[in-house]
């Protein structure tokens, strides 16, 4: 569990917060191995008995205090006393985990009986859009064959497709068999008949072990739906069956979810749905009219920036909620570059603890290794998240893919959350009092991550081997608790020497995205303009780098804009500008593609901050042959590359990896690199760390097409806050926020 805050102290008082212009909170990673400084937790068992205050719930941990029969609850201070079984326990404090570490992972007890603990077998359901091309499948029976390849042998498997009919595959037999249900044309129809009644969940859920090779079969007959197919015989329809809609996958959704949900708790644990999409669904419940997106704008005078963002009907956000009760987590990989309105879709995916995936192209989709990545690194399901503060302050707003507790503040579901999974919170304080200046008693955060995770019997001690369970998977039930103490600011000084950058990003990104689905794109921009201008003044003030002459409100002295004085804050101008031209915040008229925005929001509000600060500002290095390293960062501008001298440049923009060798490179110098230098296993390692495969290219200077390097070296390219383009690119985005700030201060 990694956790970082945006200060590392905090603010000793509302005034003080309000005075500093930097964001309070931090993000968690709950299911990371390590902390953010590399340490694990310590395992214990018997996470039930861990005792728990009774004033504010918060877990016991090593900053309480203990005496022989009683311990002082560290958040809130309530004195709770000891049972006597947790006496005896802690009367030998090397034995239990929560004695040793303030960073602990306990086994839980699970309910239900030894059989259904050991027998519950992970479950996975591929739908399949047939209302598409031979391309899109070939490509998706590719990812497909990658799951397989990924999936643990006892995993159960099912097959199901939609188009204006919904397919379920019985793969246990000699030969793969598909019975269709007829999806309704009609947005609020529904299925004729029950899908336990179509094939029973058993039947259709096949062990991998023992039918990898029909389930590929079965994937081998996967054909597209034509148009004739879509219009049923002596209907008089005939002649329109061209124009019917024909992708019911609303309908297909629902069905599926209802279908597994049945078994929750028995057969399986967790389910996961892969949704493969061509194009917006058309047909039946959940269709959407992708009209909305394209010419009619201009005659409407609609800002399309604004109108594009938000869902254009409740239909997926509710069925997230199914979803969830059922047990189930919705990966939705959609392929294609027309409209599809992911900004409906998108609830289905996150809110279900699933991701979304956008390939605008088959050709060179990375949609196979994705899948195989997804699939092959560990992740926690039916997740309980809870984050829980000292008295003094409390949580703001959280933020990332998980489903809000309908009964208690500040809990959040997760059905599924892998390793990079990350979430953020901001921070207010509960009164005006803020933290005392004189008491030992410092600001506490305590996270607790309550999970489940699918153990390979290689991991299983001994005594649980069964003989019946021998290469059995098995649950476990975990209770992961992290308690944090911080320090507090005397001074501004003090604070702004405390501030994390990268974390200040996120929690930017998270509230520009919030603002942007609430208010549209330009609303986005112009906070986060106004962000960096008020931060600006203040850091002048408390710095006193400017003074008021007379008492007029004209301002002598010189006005810092690049945070000379405060290491920690320079970055952030960067970001700032950085982040007003990513796609997030580009307007509509630029070219940015209402679903790519959509895509970008979900994966970046998902990203740890290392990680989103690479997606945003890349990082780009230069070699001085593929086995020497030159200089490890330079400015995203040419002049860097010019003055550099540099033949061979690295830049990781997190999804993007690209190689650029230099028009002056010597021609001697190997292209592409070798495959066993210092380049090529700089390359390959961050390739294994990512959550989702990075496209790689390498351009030769002067003979390929540079642009798509060129277009990442943002600080010459036009921009600033109000979304006018300028001459000067950073230079003058730093001389605006200048004028903005003098105009803010008089």
């Amino acid at each position: 569990m990694a956790v970082r805050a945006t200060v590392s102290r905090f603010p000793i008082d509302s005034d003080a917060q309000e005075a500093c212009g930097i964001p309070w909170g931090l993000t968690v990673t709950p299911f990371a191995a390590k902390d953010e400084n590399g340490q694990a937790p310590v395992y214990g068992s018997d996470g039930h008995l861990l005792p728990r205050c009774e004033n504010c719930y918060a877990y016991f941990n090593t900053y309480c205090e203990l005496d022989q029969w009683a311990w002082n609850c560290s958040l809130c201070g309530t004195l709770n006393g000891l049972s006597s079984e947790a006496i005896a326990r802690y009367s030998r404090p090397q034995s239990c985990a929560e004695m040793m570490s303030s960073f602990v992972d306990l086994e839980f007890p699970l309910e239900g009986s030894q059989e259904e603990i050991l027998h519950a077998r992970p479950v996975y359901v591929a739908a399949v859009d047939l209302s598409s091309s031979e391309e899109f499948l070939e490509l998706t029976k590719s990812a497909l064959q990658a799951a397989l390849e990924a999936l643990a042998p006892e995993s159960l498997f099912g097959l199901a497709t939609f188009s204006h009919k919904l397919g379920l595959y019985d793969v246990q037999g000699p030969i793969p068999v598909v019975k269709n249900v007829f999806i309704p044309q009609d947005a609020e129809g529904t299925l004729p008949i029950e899908l336990e009644d179509v094939m029973p969940l058993l039947q259709f859920l096949a062990p991998v072990d023992t039918c990898k090779d029909r389930i590929t079969s079965a994937l081998e007959t996967l054909r597209p739906t034509t148009s004739w197919e879509r219009t049923p015989p002596g209907t008089g329809q005939e002649l329109d069956g061209v124009l019917m809609g024909g992708r019911g996958f609303g309908m297909a959704m629902e069905a599926l979810c209802n279908y597994l949900g049945s078994e929750y708790g028995n057969t399986f644990a967790l389910a996961r749905v892969f949704a493969f999409l061509s194009g917006p669904p058309d047909h039946g419940p959940g269709q959407l009219d992708t009209r909305r997106y394209g010419e009619q704008y201009a005659s409407k005078g609609e800002d399309a920036d604004r109108a594009l963002l938000p869902e254009q009907t409740p239909f997926y956000k509710d069925l997230a909620a199914v979803a969830v009760q059922a047990g189930v987590c919705v990966d939705i990989f959609a392929v294609t570059n027309e409209y599809t309105d992911l900004a409906s879709l998108k609830f289905l995916s996150i809110e279900s603890g699933g991701s979304l995936f956008l390939y605008s192209n088959t050709d060179d989709s990375t949609l196979p290794q994705d899948m195989y990545r997804m699939l092959s690194r560990p992740y926690a399901f039916n997740c309980v998240l809870r984050l829980r503060t000292s008295t003094e302050f409390k949580p703001g707003h959280s933020y990332g893919h998980f489903f809000p507790d309908p009964q208690y503040e500040n809990v959040q579901h997760i059905i599924c959350c892998d390793s990079y999974a990350t979430y953020a919170y901001d921070f207010e304080f509960a009164n005006n009092v803020g933290f005392s200046r004189h008491s030992s008693e410092q600001p506490m955060v305590q996270i607790a991550f309550q999970y489940t995770v699918v153990v390979p019997p290689d991991e299983l001690p001994g005594s649980e081997l069964l003989s019946s369970s021998r290469g059995k998977h098995s649950i476990k039930r975990r209770l992961r608790i992290r308690t944090l103490q911080y320090g507090t600011a005397r001074d501004l000084n003090e604070l702004y020497d405390s501030v994390d950058p990268e974390v200040v990003l996120s929690l930017l990104v998270h509230k520009v995205i919030l603002a942007s689905l609430e208010e549209g794109v330009r609303e986005g921009r112009m906070l986060l303009h106004d962000w960096l201008v008020i931060l600006t003044s203040q850091y002048n003030e408390a710095f006193n780098l400017i003074q008021y002459k007379n008492g007029s409100s004209s301002i002598t002295g010189q006005l810092d804009v690049t945070f000379s004085q405060c290491p920690q804050l320079q970055p952030l101008p960067r970001l700032v500008f950085a982040l007003l031209r990513n796609p997030l915040l580009r307007f509509h008229e630029e070219g940015v593609h209402p679903d790519y925005r959509i895509y970008v929001q979900c994966l970046f509000s998902a990203l740890e901050p290392s990680s989103l600060h690479r997606a945003i500002y890349p990082v780009l290095t230069s070699y001085s042959t593929p086995d020497k390293q030159a200089y490890p960062r330079h400015s995203l501008s040419r002049a860097a590359l010019i003055t550099s001298g540099s033949p061979i440049f690295f830049l990781d923009a997190y999804t993007t990896l690209i190689v650029f060798y230099s028009s002056t490179a010597d021609p001697s110098l190997p292209f592409p690199p070798p495959h066993d230098c210092l380049l090529r296993s700089t390359i390959n390692k961050l390739k294994q760390e990512r959550c989702i495969t990075p496209k790689l290219i390498f351009i030769r200077g002067g003979q390929d097409d540079a642009s798509v390097f060129e277009n990442y070296l943002i600080e010459e390219q036009d921009v600033n806050g109000t979304g006018l383009t300028s001459v000067m690119g950073f230079v003058s985005f730093l001389e605006d926020i200048t004028q903005s700030v003098l105009e803010y201060m008089k």
